[in-house]
């Protein structure tokens, strides 16, 4: 049986991700060649939903929850702009711009968080937090250099980037390569509920 590496996602429109690069430059300049791996613009998008190994049987009843859940809600626009790490400032891992929800977004989310939870995935242990990972810190970064990473951020403040209005979900498969994550849209449902 195959099976595909699967996620839900949400795509940045090409205005934002212009927005981005501007950003990830910045940041790159910024933290003068320490070791952060920039994600590719054309790969940053708001992850709703990791699924994980997903069998190629299975897609079909998830693309027909995703249709399913997008005749029920109709589009929303989300604010894009901030800038923050995870776990810590003290220990980043992750480099990511902020995503201010609304009540339309929360509500898709959650009502796609429980179609996947009907279909046999697991439910998320941590409460959503809409971002767009732009970077990751290189896992073989020493502790002074992830310092170092965290304390060029603190002094980083990033405003409004601009607002995305949200028309259709996306379910991707990602395929793991030495060279990076390739992401490959496998169906998209529209919004278009009333």
């Amino acid at each position: 049986m195959n099976v595909v590496r699967a996620f839900i996602a949400i795509d940045v429109s090409p205005a934002i991700q212009e927005q981005l690069q501007h950003v990830c430059e910045h940041l790159d300049s910024v933290l003068q060649g320490l070791p952060v791996r920039w994600i590719p613009i054309q790969n940053v998008h708001l992850t709703l939903k990791f699924l994980g190994d997903v069998s190629e049987t299975s897609l079909a009843h998830i693309n027909e929850a995703l249709t399913t859940a997008g005749t029920a809600h109709k589009p929303f626009e989300l604010s894009v702009g901030g800038l923050g790490v995870f776990p810590s400032a003290h220990r980043p891992r992750v480099i990511w711009v902020g995503v201010e929800t609304n009540d339309e977004c929360f509500d898709f989310c959650r009502r796609i968080e429980i179609d996947m939870e009907r279909l046999g995935y697991a439910a998320e242990k941590r409460e959503f937090s809409a971002h767009l990972t732009i970077g990751r810190v290189s896992r073989g970064a020493s502790r002074q250099e992830v310092r170092a990473i965290g304390t060029a951020l603190r002094k980083e403040k990033q405003g409004f980037l601009g607002a995305e209005r949200v028309e259709a979900v996306h379910l991707y498969k990602s395929d793991l390569k030495p060279s990076g994550a390739v992401y490959t849209k496998l169906f998209s449902a529209p919004l278009s509920g009333a």
